[in-house]
Order: structure tokens, then sequence, then C-alpha cells
């Protein structure tokens, strides 16, 4: 799942970005409201965490801009403006939530799902297609009455392909769900994680259809 982290304070958005990752999601972390919004434009990103305190462009404009693209990209507003205002104004520009700075990364991921399940268009409580069952709050996965938790990354790909049950997904489109901009891919990295998870659940719980890409079964 791809975030578009908005933060110019460097040492808040290096552990922010992180800490995603350690979370299971691929991060393309921008510090100026211009670069946010040509993101936005030219990339798909299932939510986005702003700060207001932003340079070029501040993160009321990058909040309205956004919205003016008539894209349906959850919003989260991460920021250290408190007053009750300041967190009027930012939902009624549009923001679907907002978190006042300092907070636990936990209720940040907390709160991503749950704007994820209003929305839509990320992960319900449980990923499930009948035989595989995942939970994205503690990465476990129950497959033929087994339970095994997986990596972050192994997590990442098993949610893209439960995400779209019955739907094959190409190496580079699984990439895009696992990796952020900056992260080195090595050639067999895809090939790698589905090789472990299936040592975990089982050879048949991801099918492999040959030179197009793998894919998992749809609800029976």
């Amino acid at each position: 799942m791809r975030v578009l982290l908005i933060e110019d304070d460097k040492m808040v958005g290096a552990a922010v970005a992180q800490a995603l990752r350690d979370a299971a999601y691929a991060v393309d972390w921008v510090t100026d409201g211009e670069t946010a919004i040509h993101a936005a434009e030219n990339e798909a990103y299932e939510v986005a965490l702003l700060d207001l305190g932003l340079p070029v462009a501040d993160g009321r404009e990058v909040l309205r801009r956004i919205r003016r693209l008539g894209r349906k990209l959850p919003i989260i507003i991460v920021t250290a403006r408190d007053g009750v205002d300041d967190r009027i104004d930012g939902l009624d520009l549009g923001a679907d939530d907002y978190l006042v700075k300092p907070f636990e990364i936990r209720e940040l991921l907390a709160r991503m799902r749950a704007v994820l399940r209003r929305e839509g268009s990320g992960s319900p409580a449980l990923l499930s297609n009948g035989n595989l069952c995942l939970d994205p709050a503690t990465r476990e996965v129950q497959f033929s009455g087994e339970t095994a938790l997986l990596t972050a990354r192994e997590f990442a790909l098993l949610q893209a392909l439960l995400t779209r049950p019955g739907t094959i997904l190409s190496r580079s489109e699984l990439e895009r769900q696992i990796y952020g901009w900056n992260e080195e891919v090595e050639s067999n990295a895809i090939e790698f994680l589905i090789h472990t998870i299936r040592k975990k659940l089982g050879a048949t719980a991801i099918r492999n259809v040959r030179g197009v890409g793998w894919m998992v079964d749809r609800p029976s």
C-alpha cells in the first residue's frame, strides 16, 4: 500500500517514513508543497499524510489543490497546530482526519486503517478470500488451519494480492505496492518474497501465472 508523506522536518519525516516502512507501507516522502501536488497529480496513492507548515506551498494550499483534482485520496493532516480553529479549518478544507504532533506511531497507523476503511479504498478489518485470512493490525495470516506471522514486506505483498483476489498482478505492480521511490529493488525481490510466504503457508497460497504475474484465488 503506497503512502504520500508530506513533511518538511527532516527528523520527523525520516522517523515517520521508517515507521511506515516497518509497518509494511511503501512510502514516497516529499518536503515541500509544490512537489506534493505534483506527486499527487502523477502517482496513485492510497493515503496522504500532510503537514501544514510547508515551504513553497503551505499545507492548506496543498489540500485545496489536491481536492480540486477530483481524486478520492484520503488525507490525514499531521501537524503541531493544535487549535480548535485549525482543526475545523483543515477538516472543512477536505481533510479526512487531523492528528496533532507529537503522536504515537500506533495511533497514526490506526487512524490510517480507519480512514481507509471509511473510504473503501484500503483494507477492511480483515482481508480474506475464504482460504487466506490476513489481519492488517497484527500481520498474522491464517491458511489451512495454520497461523503465521509475516514480515513487513511479506505482508505488503500478500495484502496487495488479497485486496484484488482473482486478479493477476505483475512484478512491477507488486513492486509499486512494496517499495517507495528511493528504495533499491533487486531483480528477484518479488520471487524471493513469494518463496518465503509459500514456505510459511504452502505452495498453493499464491498462484503463479507464468510470464504474467501472481494471484490469489477469488472467494469461492
